[in-house]
């Protein structure tokens, strides 16, 4: 067994972590740690999972991800860089009590919950802002603009809740997890079947089941279809392709198919989503 956990490293003159985080150290397998975590992409993109949730991530996303949910930012590309700055704290880091206060107890209410959200609209230029500024703080400052980032986050409403009340179930995972999520990213957009993740796992199909259900949160095909969705909405929002290409080039031989489990994920069409992503773009 192999275990999930990752210790953050605090410097000793520092109640939690701040730092940035660039290519080769920015790339890390599918981990978790006792540690709440706020990052800022602030270069590169690819396909992120948090919890039982799979999307793209690009340059300006920004994210919390509550204590103890496992996540991993994988880059598009081998050779891309990948940077970012990350903030590492306990859900105690300024004491027991002190969250209990009266005045910021929705604070203490915000980091109990094992949720992971992506902030949007301002709440994402105000805590990023504050989140770059922390990686060079000392002293008082560093603590205040925590606290300010934390108090934003958890009065707004501005934000994508990716995945909710999500808890791991050990901290051990058995290193096939590993090599399916890495055989996965390498053939996604080519057919895969049950048997031959299976195999991988070297586990009977049934065990295989069992065992990708309790670390991920959903079925091994759901886990296919969002890496394939996930490909088509990044094809539909930086390429001139058709949406019949997209569809195509994401792994799907049926457009009915692909249609529906677009739609299913995002809640709207290709099309829309394109359309959307343009009008956005515009304003």
């Amino acid at each position: 067994m192999r275990t999930l956990i990752q210790k953050i490293h605090v410097e000793e003159q520092y109640s939690f972590a701040c730092r940035h985080y660039r290519t080769p150290d920015f790339e890390t397998s599918w981990h978790k740690h006792e540690e709440c975590e706020l990052i800022v992409i602030t270069e590169g993109h690819g396909t992120a999972m948090i919890g039982d949730f799979v999307g793209e991530y690009k340059t300006g996303d920004i994210y919390f991800i509550a204590s103890d949910i496992p996540h991993s930012f994988r880059k598009r590309h081998h050779k891309m860089i990948g940077d970012a700055v990350v903030a590492h704290f306990k859900k105690d880091v300024f004491g027991e009590s002190f969250f209990l206060l009266p005045e910021i107890k929705h604070v203490f209410t915000f980091l109990n919950k094992n949720d992971a959200i992506q902030l949007s609209n301002k709440l994402k230029k105000e805590v990023t802002a504050l989140l770059l500024s922390m990686e060079t703080a000392k002293g008082f400052d560093r603590i205040n603009l925590l606290l300010q980032a934390l108090q934003k986050m958890s009065s707004s409403n501005s934000f994508a809740r990716l995945t909710q009340d999500f808890s791991s179930p050990d901290n051990n995972i058995n290193p096939a997890i590993e090599k399916i999520i890495d055989y996965s990213f390498k053939h996604y957009l080519e057919p895969i079947t049950l048997e031959q993740v299976a195999a991988i796992a070297e586990m009977s199909i049934p065990t295989f089941c069992r065992f990708f259900k309790k670390n991920i949160k959903k079925t091994y095909f759901n886990f296919l279809q969002d890496l394939r969705v996930s490909h088509a909405c990044k094809l539909l929002t930086t390429t001139n392709k058709t949406v019949m290409d997209c569809c195509y080039e994401s792994g799907y031989n049926s457009w009915a198919h692909f249609s529906k489990q677009f739609k299913q994920i995002k809640q709207i069409t290709p099309s829309m989503y394109r359309r959307e992503f343009v009008d956005k773009s515009k304003q």
